[in-house]
């Protein structure tokens, strides 16, 4: 049957493009093509991880001149697609996922079952709502047990399973996971505006697109630093999907002014951005899904069922013993995701033009951190004692997610270097009002300005012992980010304050030659995380068989350290003197630094290192019609 609903669902976006077709082919047929594919990826100790089969119809109608437009047209692009992979592996990440778990307690010299460590006074674990199944231990896939924290997470779809889902922000059923474009966010329509434009005198035009569309600025690919407007949905490959496939649409008008050549510039053109659509984060993945982009989804949901359910935290009391938490202590109480407000809707403009062969922008923009913060500092219990306090407590891990608003500004260049046979590609961003976690406040988060950059070169340049007729393509990047307000500290058992690096620097290098007229095409594409030491290796072969068939095989490998270590806030003493230890001076809130690879030690991995369990074979076809 969930072929049949897949089918169903591809069925209707057929007709919804038939229908939207309709009106723009009165005068004269609308340019309709699009394509279907599959895209199946597997891994060595995971198996099949993604069986996905994608419909997408385009649709283009080009009206030219009509009244006192100068042009006018209207396009939309509609995508379906089914993930297999739940059905096919319901075990794994389906209905059926998950089993009882054990916990680490190194002073036991065994794990324990979930809800069998040692209670404290407020109460023990309800069993009944937060039974021992259908679960796995936060960072399983990742690594073994190292003497850290860690506790259960749900892994069921949250139709099936709803502990640990979050409203509004993580709570994807089994139906959002296998048919994710159909939704209560119109996700299968992935564009459609009208664009419109009018003369302002001989040379100067005025331009309008209105509708659902991707707004693209920057130069650069794979990482981000200019092009913020549209969310990014990570649960469909991590990081390594075309940005163009992952960008997540949004409701936006734009008005342009072109002026073409004015003065001394080549080229100019002022645009405005107003993003009038409901904010929309980053889409991370979901705790029990194939990808999650620093294993973020099940952080989030078994920390989300901790509040809700209570849990068992390994080696937490001592530092060595699993310890039970009642509900509403530890965790994340929800996720504030804001509604729509006129207030909260984000604008931006752009100035962008050619100065004697340069090309540049200024870029501003008034928007929301896309990626979650989690903000402590909530009403919560004291865990050893039987009264409910719902009060804040310094240095406590337990939260909200928020979404802070920011603001981006910008600047790009491009140009060509003839010595160097190379074009040249760098983007500049300076954003205020970031948010990171950082164990040495009491709330444990704090805002940082931030600086992000990268430096592209791209070069055509023949290769003769792989190929003495056709040039290959050779295009580096380095991406760095600097947070301004940084803090860490030297514990007395580790290091204290904010995981993400101060500095950090990743870079990129991608070869792609061609043969057989171009209808072969071999290329492979490295990552370096120089500060997580960790590396992504991604070969690949396309073939273009005709116009209509394309067959990619190629591969995603990791190499490099991993997950590292930090500050976990076992020892961050919120409740003293119940949780004080004798380096505690004067038993005062705080943590002396005791750390591990949960939860924070995946900033210091980066998504490279949170991934290197995740070397996959991928093979993909496509029909183009």
């Amino acid at each position: 049957m969930p072929k049949i609903r897949g089918y169903g669902h591809l069925a209707g976006l057929l007709l919804s493009a038939s229908a939207l077709a309709m009106p723009a082919m009165a005068d004269e047929p609308a340019d309709i093509g699009g394509f279907v594919e599959n895209v199946t990826h597997a891994r060595k100790d995971d198996g099949l991880v993604k069986a996905r089969t994608t419909a997408q119809v385009e649709i283009h109608k080009d009206f030219g001149e009509t009244g006192s437009f100068s042009r006018l047209s209207f396009n939309a692009i509609l995508r379906a697609s089914y993930d297999a992979v739940y059905d096919l592996r319901d075990a794994r990440f389906g209905k059926n996922a998950g089993s009882p778990i054990l916990i680490e307690s190194t002073a036991m010299g065994a794990p324990v079952p979930h809800g069998g460590g040692i209670p404290l006074p407020a109460g023990p674990i309800d069993l009944t709502r937060n039974p021992n199944q259908g679960m796995i231990v936060l960072g399983q896939p990742l690594h073994g047990p190292d003497g850290g924290v860690s506790f259960g997470v749900p892994v069921q779809p949250c139709n099936v399973d709803s502990r640990g889902c979050i409203p509004g922000y993580m709570n994807a059923t089994l139906n959002d996971l296998r048919y994710p474009e159909f939704n209560s966010r119109w996700d299968f329509l992935r564009e459609a505006y009208v664009d419109a434009a009018w003369e302002v005198g001989d040379t100067r035009e005025f331009g309008v697109r209105v509708g659902r569309q991707q707004v693209v600025w920057g130069r650069t690919d794979l990482f981000r630093v200019l092009d913020v407007i549209n969310p990014v949905d990570y649960s469909r490959h991590n990081i390594y999907d075309e940005l163009e496939d992952i960008r997540i649409p949004q409701w936006i008008a734009t008005a342009e002014y072109r002026m073409g050549g004015t003065g001394a510039f080549d080229d100019l053109n002022l645009q405005f951005v107003w993003n009038f659509d409901r904010f929309r984060p980053s889409n991370l993945g979901q705790a029990g899904t194939p990808y999650q982009i620093l294993d973020a989804g099940s952080f989030f949901r078994g920390m989300k069922n901790c509040w809700d359910n209570g849990c068992t935290v390994s080696n937490f009391a001592n530092g060595n013993l699993a310890t039970d938490f009642p509900a509403h202590v530890i965790g994340i109480r929800q996720a504030n995701v804001p509604d729509w407000s006129l207030d909260d809707t984000q604008f931006g403009g752009k100035l962008e033009g050619v100065f004697k062969s340069v090309g540049f922008s200024f870029n501003y923009l008034h928007t929301r951190q896309q990626l979650p913060t989690l903000r402590g500092g909530i009403p919560a219990d004291n865990a050893f004692t039987p009264g409910v306090e719902a009060q804040a407590w310094p240095y406590l891990i337990a939260f909200d997610i928020d979404f802070p608003k920011v603001d981006l500004y910008g600047t790009s260049l491009d140009f060509y270097v003839d010595s160097l046979k190379s074009a040249v590609r760098m983007e500049f961003a300076y954003t205020t009002g970031e948010e990171f976690a950082n164990t040495l406040r009491p709330r444990l988060f704090s805002s940082s300005d931030v600086i992000r950059y990268v430096v592209g070169i791209d070069r055509q340049t023949f290769i003769p012992f792989l190929n003495p007729t056709r040039s290959f393509l050779i295009s580096g990047q380095i991406f760095g980010q600097h947070i301004l307000d940084h803090e860490l500290e030297q514990g007395p058992l580790g290091p204290v304050g904010m995981p993400d690096w101060k500095n950090s620097w990743i870079g990129t290098l991608l070869i792609k030659g061609f043969y057989l007229n171009d209808r072969l095409s071999p290329q492979v594409i490295t990552a370096y995380d120089f500060k997580a030491e960790a590396a992504t290796i991604a070969p690949s072969v396309d073939w273009l068989i005709n116009d209509s068939w394309q067959v990619v095989l190629g591969g995603n490998f990791k190499v490099g350290k991993g997950i590292r270590r930090f500050d976990d806030c076992r020892t961050c003493n919120p409740f003293p003197p119940f949780t004080a230890t004798p380096l505690h001076a004067g038993g005062a809130p705080g943590s002396v630094g005791l750390g591990g690879f949960e939860p924070l030690g995946r900033f210091r991995s980066g998504p490279i290192g949170m991934a290197q369990r995740e070397d996959e074979i991928q093979l993909t076809v496509r029909y183009r019609f």
